[in-house]
């Protein structure tokens, strides 16, 4: 019996990126970042919510030694856009001083986040700064901002799933869709 394929969840207008796309392509992160820094240690800092899952699973093409850490920021709230200035909510514990730092994200659009971390993050003097995106959308750039390292260009639309939120929902789905814009309004 031929596998099916799963279901289409009814919020999404179309899949932008499937799931057997993301784990090809995190494999072949993994691949570059390992070309990169060969055996060195690296520590990760992953920009949560929305990078959690492609940083565990970008995490295991890996075999490196990896400190990890985490730092929450604020830019969307419950809307599709971000909302100004992005703001720190929770900042490091780790040291970075003289480390190779990798800068983990879901999706660089507008820049300022990414631009606001990898600023904070230069301060503390790191060995190396790079930064890995899964999703590039060029067309928001509102700050010149380029990441290392970049799983996917994508177009100018809402997405959501594979750690993509809106409104903190779709972040369980597999592959990345377009949310339909009558879904795209305040929860």
């Amino acid at each position: 019996m031929a596998a099916s394929t799963p279901a289409l969840h009814p919020d999404i207008e179309t899949v932008l990126v499937s799931e057997e796309a993301i784990r090809q392509r995190v494999r072949e992160l993994g691949a570059e970042l390992k070309r990169v820094y060969g055996s060195e240690e690296l520590t990760v800092i992953a920009l949560m919510n929305g990078a959690i899952l492609f940083t565990a699973d970008l995490l295991r093409q890996i075999d490196n030694p990896v400190r990890l850490d985490c730092i929450r920021i604020s830019s969307y709230g419950n809307a599709t856009e971000s909302q100004g200035k992005p703001k720190l909510v929770h900042s490091l514990t780790l040291d970075v001083t003289d480390r190779h730092v990798l800068i983990v994200d879901d999706i660089l659009d507008t820049g300022k986040t990414l631009a606001l971390v990898s600023g904070m993050i230069r301060g503390l003097q790191p060995a190396s700064l790079r930064v890995c995106v899964l999703l590039d959308k060029k067309g928001r750039r509102q700050v010149p901002f380029e990441a290392d390292f970049v799983g996917f260009v994508i177009p100018d639309k809402f997405v959501v799933g594979y750690g993509l939120d809106y409104a903190e929902r779709y972040r369980n789905l597999t592959s990345i869709g377009v949310l339909k814009a009558e879904r795209q309004k305040s929860p």
